[in-house]
C-alpha cells in the first residue's frame, strides 16, 4: 500500500479527510507549503506532481531557490581522535554523542534547532 509519494526529490502525505470524502496531501519537511487535493489515489498523485512543478515554476520565475526537504539526518565523517574526544565529552555531560553533536551545531549557528 502506498503511504507516501515522492517526486523530484520531495515526499508528500497521503491523507484522507472523512468529512469530505476527499483525499489530501502536503510536501513534507519544507518551510514552504504545497498541498493537493484530489478523489482518488492516481488523482491524487498527478495533483502531487502538478503542485511540485507549480512551485518549482513560481521560484524560477521569481528568481527563488525552491525549498528542499531535510530529513533531520546526515553523515558526518571526523577522525578517530576527534571521534574519541566527542564521545568523551558526551559521556561526561550524560548526552548521547547525537546531542552532543546538535549542540555544538547548535552552538556554532547561535540559535537552536527546531523539531
Amino acid at each position: 500500500m502506498t503511504t507516501h509519494f515522492e517526486y523530484k526529490g520531495y515526499i508528500g502525505s497521503i491523507e484522507p479527510d472523512p468529512e469530505s470524502g476527499l483525499l489530501h496531501g502536503e510536501a513534507l519537511g519544507l518551510r514552504d507549503g504545497i498541498t493537493y487535493h484530489a478523489e482518488t489515489l492516481p488523482q491524487l498523485e498527478k495533483e502531487f506532481h502538478t503542485s511540485v512543478d507549480e512551485y518549482l515554476r513560481v521560484c524560477e520565475l521569481n528568481g527563488r531557490t525552491p525549498d528542499r526537504p531535510y530529513s533531520g539526518q546526515f553523515v558526518l565523517r571526523v577522525g578517530e581522535d576527534l571521534h574519541r574526544k566527542a564521545v568523551g565529552v558526551a559521556d561526561a555531560r550524560q548526552i548521547s554523542l547525537n546531542q552532543f553533536a546538535t549542540q555544538a551545531i547548535e552552538n556554532e549557528i547561535g540559535r537552536p534547532a527546531s523539531g
